[in-house]
């Protein structure tokens, strides 16, 4: 069995890697054209986000059993095509959900305090004590989805006094009961509440899911999070609901392309922005590596499939 290991990632996948008798090679940065030259020679592709497997990378990939992404995310890989090709694409779930939901509730403080502005203009020089800036205590957060990330991100934001609602129409009510938010339709979600983060993967369906027509619902004065994937709030929308009025701030960690090319959307002072940093910690990043290379040995060496997320039981 060989593995190629085609993004940076934390050494300690390669240590479990080769500890478990199993041959690889770390190749980063390769082309598609590079990737197609030589995926023929391996079982197993492990990648992060960088690398996109594309359909013409999955045929090429002859033996190719199984793709593991370090990481939740699996927007980079076609998982149609590999479905169709029988090659098993897994994900780490749970190794970045501390990071990640630590970075949505810094940019929801971040979104309620002048942090930033205020830091400026101190280091500027002046002594302007003219911010005002919102309590979180009493406010409405809006989840959409309620995976790993928006239950520890509800659980914080119960510690903040927050009321928290949440659609999920894959999770049951009792379940929402259990940890104290209340269960709500996206129109609940879009009309009702101060601030709003989407936790949900990119597909068909979560697409563009706020645009135009959720912007002129909302309340006057919300503030907009994404920390899951771009693409799921519509950027143009955005800015065209931040200058009415409608949006009185954002924060985003993810974008429609990455690295974005809107610059108008970065450079806006209403909105703040970082390079996707969400699971960018060093715990995080340790973590998934761990996880994707445990996963990638269970399955080359006992067959043994877990967190597929292409609906696959078994490779082929």
């Amino acid at each position: 069995m060989k593995v190629l290991v085609s993004d940076k990632i934390n050494e300690e996948a390669i240590k479990i890697i080769k500890e478990n008798g199993i041959e690889f090679d770390y190749k980063t940065n390769l082309s598609e054209e590079e990737l197609i030259s030589i995926i023929a020679e391996y079982d197993a592709l492990l990648v992060r986000s960088d690398t996109k497997v594309t359909p013409k990378i999955l045929e090429a990939g002859t033996k190719l059993k199984l793709v593991g992404r370090a990481g939740v995310g699996t927007d980079n890989i076609d998982k149609e095509k590999a479905r169709e090709l029988g090659i098993v694409i897994e994900n780490t779930p749970f190794g970045n959900t501390n990071a990640a939901a630590e970075h949505t509730i810094t940019m929801l403080m971040m979104l309620s305090k002048h942090i930033i502005h205020a830091n400026e203009s101190m280091k500027k020089g002046n002594w302007d004590r003219t911010f005002k800036s919102t309590e979180l205590k009493g406010k409405t957060l809006g989840l959409i989805g309620f995976g790993n990330v928006g239950k520890k991100v509800a659980k914080v934001a119960i510690a903040l006094e927050m009321k928290v609602i949440v659609y999920d129409p894959f999770i049951e009510e009792n379940k929402l009961k259990e940890i104290g938010v209340k269960k709500a339709e996206l129109e609940e979600i879009i009309t009702k509440s101060d601030y709003i983060s989407p936790h949900v993967p990119l597909n068909d369906k979560t697409k563009n899911m706020i645009s135009e027509k959720e912007f002129e619902k909302m309340k006057n004065g919300v503030k907009i999070l994404n920390v899951a994937r771009g693409g799921v709030i519509n950027e143009k929308a955005l800015l065209e609901a931040i200058k009415k009025g409608k949006v009185t701030a954002a924060a985003l960690d993810v974008y429609e392309t990455e690295p974005p090319t809107n610059q108008e959307l970065i450079t806006n002072q209403k909105i703040i922005t970082t390079p996707h940093l969400g699971a960018n910690t060093s715990e995080a990043q340790t973590n998934v590596a761990i996880e994707i290379a445990e996963q990638v040995v269970l399955a080359l060496t006992k067959k043994e499939v877990k967190n597929c997320v292409n609906g696959l039981k078994q490779f082929r």
